[in-house]
């Protein structure tokens, strides 16, 4: 089920992304927001059908907070970087997100959802 909302919260951030993108958004702020849809997305679908939290949705959704600060910066400094560095936005978004996946699932499981 971690797979099926991933992929949801993936869709939302890069649906959002691209719509801003086609508005003239730049591509990194234009990521950011879409990664905050992302976010929402898997907050929502994680505290409910994910994990077995055994933190109220306040505690959980405070953590969640800090550790989407967290991510939300590292996503955004791995895509300047990839980006500056000569690859195209899309590729660098994907590699951006690949790379995040396995590290912020091991947060959610031992730290935002426990």
């Amino acid at each position: 089920m971690h797979v099926v909302t991933g992929f949801a919260a993936v869709a939302a951030h890069y649906a959002l992304m691209y719509a801003l993108m086609r508005f003239g958004v730049a591509p990194i702020p234009a990521s950011a927001v879409g990664f905050m849809a992302g976010a929402l997305t898997r907050f929502a679908l994680s505290y409910a059908h994910v994990f077995s939290p055994t933190r109220s949705v306040q505690v959980a959704g405070a953590r969640f907070v800090v550790a989407i600060a967290l991510q939300l910066a590292a996503n955004t400094a791995l895509l300047a970087g990839l980006t500056q560095a000569g690859l195209a936005v899309w590729p660098s978004q994907v590699l951006t997100t690949i790379l995040l996946t396995f590290v912020n699932y091991l947060v959610y499981r031992w730290w935002v959802f426990r």
